[in-house]
C-alpha cells in the first residue's frame, strides 16, 4: 500500500513540475533549423497563373542576426522569453552611454513642429550601422547612400524618402525627409520610424 502511494506521489510530482523543468525539448526552437526552399516549379505546358508571394521573406543582414536576442531557456532546448532585468542604481551604465560604448533603444518622439523622430543615445557611427542593418531586414529599396554623412535614400511604396541621422554629443535623432529636403508626411514618417524601432537589432 505504501509503495503504491509513493509511486502515485512521485508521478503526481512529475506531472505538476512539467516537462520544462526536466529539460525536455518540445520543438519550439525548430524554426532555427529551417532551410530556404526553391520556388515551386510547375510542369511545362501546364495552365497555371504565375504566383507572386504576398509576403516575401526579407534578406536579413548578418549584423542584425549577430545582435538578435536569444529567446531560449538556460538549457538551450526550448523557446523562452527573457525575464525582466533588475534596475541597476550604479553609474556604470550612464558612463557607458557617455563614452559611446553602449547604444540605447530607439524612442519615438516629436519635435516642436510635430514631426516624428527616433531618439537614440550612444555612438553615432554604431547607431548608423544598426540603422543600415535594420533597413536591410525590411523590404524597402535603398536607392543611394551618402559618403560624407549619415544619410540614405530609400523607396517606400514607390515614394522616395531620405533618412538622416543628426547627432549632438551622445544624443542622436533619426528623421525622415522628402526628396526636396522638407520633412516627410508625419504619418508616413511615423510608420517608417516605428518599423525601424521594432526591428532594431541592439
Amino acid at each position: 500500500m505504501q509503495l503504491r502511494f509513493g509511486l502515485t506521489l512521485v508521478l503526481s510530482a512529475f506531472t505538476l513540475a512539467g516537462c520544462s523543468t526536466m529539460g525536455i525539448g518540445n520543438g519550439s526552437l525548430d524554426y532555427k533549423k529551417a532551410s530556404s526552399l526553391e520556388p515551386l516549379q510547375y510542369p511545362e505546358g501546364s495552365m497555371v497563373r504565375p504566383a507572386t508571394p504576398l509576403y516575401p521573406a526579407p534578406t536579413v543582414e548578418q549584423l542584425a542576426i549577430d545582435h538578435a536576442p536569444k529567446l531560449e531557456n538556460k538549457r538551450g532546448n526550448r523557446f523562452a522569453l527573457p525575464r525582466p532585468e533588475m534596475t541597476q542604481t550604479d553609474t556604470s551604465a550612464n558612463d557607458a552611454v557617455e563614452t559611446g560604448t553602449n547604444t540605447g533603444r530607439p524612442q519615438l518622439v516629436t519635435d516642436g513642429n510635430q514631426n516624428p523622430l527616433l531618439k537614440i543615445e550612444g555612438n553615432s557611427d554604431t547607431i548608423w550601422q544598426y540603422t543600415l542593418a535594420t533597413l536591410g531586414s525590411l523590404n524597402h529599396t535603398i536607392a543611394g547612400q551618402s559618403k560624407n554623412r549619415h544619410e540614405v535614400t530609400l523607396k517606400v511604396d514607390q515614394q522616395t524618402y531620405v533618412l538622416r541621422l543628426t547627432s549632438v554629443g551622445t544624443s542622436n535623432n533619426l528623421a525622415v525627409f522628402n526628396a526636396n529636403n522638407s520633412f516627410a508626411d508625419p504619418q508616413k514618417a511615423a510608420e517608417l520610424l516605428t518599423q525601424i524601432s521594432q526591428n532594431w537589432p541592439a
